[in-house]
């Protein structure tokens, strides 16, 4: 019922269980690791236009998908037209679907005028939809909100309709203002308003964790789809469980150690491949801890870990730890 394919524009997904954008993480090990548990849509770490528009090296290295199975949604984020229009035009050549990202709450992004910032200025959002699709070759454009700037801003439905009267093809909503960034329960309520105030395809996003919480979201709000961040973290496996759920209504075993140990192993070979040892080796511990959280002595092998450089000697503490629990 909840399961089905899902169409943006012209661009037909497997599925309508996503992975989220989320920058630090979502690079192409973890996309290529997360595709073997068949998310329908995946979307790359959020790029910044201005480093598009001025070809900032390290900016378009973000955007590689060498050796990865379409479709991939690239996401942008920025407030200035100029650079939205060539960075759009510039994606269009490489991505399926272009997302704007309009709910980051970071700090370093809101001071520019970007990400959750632009809930406060509905007018320009409007311009940054409408520049974007004029841009983008015919590529659908999605775009990620929050529920609103703070409690006295609630704007999500004011905004999912101006982002469908710019062209929009799918509106993402995290049910928290950028005042709560991550803390107390996801709205399911304004995710439900935001999906019945528009007529294109409307995504939940924030709290889901497991089969249960991804039935919740359906079911409370009515949504086309579900979006999956934190959730994912060291636990590229919950994909293919609530796919299989929402199919089946059976809940999937959970992962072996030793599987788990395995998938551990090639993301890190995936992260040496693309970033090279010394880079790997730093950004893959962030993710064993995710992947190793709440195993036993966990917290012993972190400390360890976080001390280790190169990848033979990170290698043989993860095949010791999996042995020993």
């Amino acid at each position: 019922m909840y399961l089905h394919k899902l169409k943006i524009k012209n661009i037909e997904l497997e599925n309508n269980i996503f992975l989220a954008p989320m920058a630090g993480i979502t690079d192409l090990p973890f996309r290529l690791i997360c595709k073997e548990f068949r998310p329908g849509l995946v979307f790359t770490e959020m790029i910044s236009s201005k480093g598009i528009f001025y070809n900032d090296e390290k900016t378009i290295k973000l955007m590689n998908m060498e050796g990865e199975k379409r479709p991939v949604a690239v996401q942008i984020f920025g407030s200035d037209l100029d650079a939205i229009k060539c960075a759009t035009k510039y994606v269009s050549k490489y991505a399926d679907i272009i997302d704007i990202n309009m709910g980051c709450p970071a700090p370093k992004v809101v001071k520019n005028g970007d990400g959750s910032r632009l809930l406060l200025n509905l007018e320009l959002i409007g311009k940054i939809v409408e520049t974007a699709v004029k841009n983008s070759n015919g590529i659908p454009i999605s775009v990620k909100i929050r529920k609103g700037w703070d409690k006295e801003n609630i704007v999500a439905i004011e905004a999912a309709k101006i982002i469908e009267s710019a062209g929009a093809s799918m509106i993402t909503i995290h049910g928290r203002t950028r005042d709560e960034y991550y803390s107390g329960n996801v709205d399911l309520e304004i995710i439900k308003k935001v999906k019945e105030s528009v007529n294109i395809p409307v995504i939940g996003n924030g709290d889901i964790i497991d089969e249960n919480s991804a039935v919740r979201m359906f079911e409370y709000t009515g949504v086309d789809g579900i979006m999956i961040g934190r959730g994912a973290l060291g636990n590229p496996w919950i994909f293919d469980k609530i796919v299989y759920y929402l199919k089946t209504g059976k809940y999937k075993n959970n992962v072996t150690n030793n599987e788990k140990l395995n998938i551990i192993l090639k993301h890190l070979d995936l992260l040496v491949k693309e970033k090279g040892e010394t880079i790997a080796v730093k950004e893959m511990r962030k993710h064993i801890g995710w992947y190793i959280k709440n195993l036993k002595n966990s917290s012993k092998i972190r400390g360890i870990i976080n001390t280790i450089n190169d990848r033979k000697s990170l290698e043989y503490y993860l095949i010791e730890y999996f042995k020993s629990i």
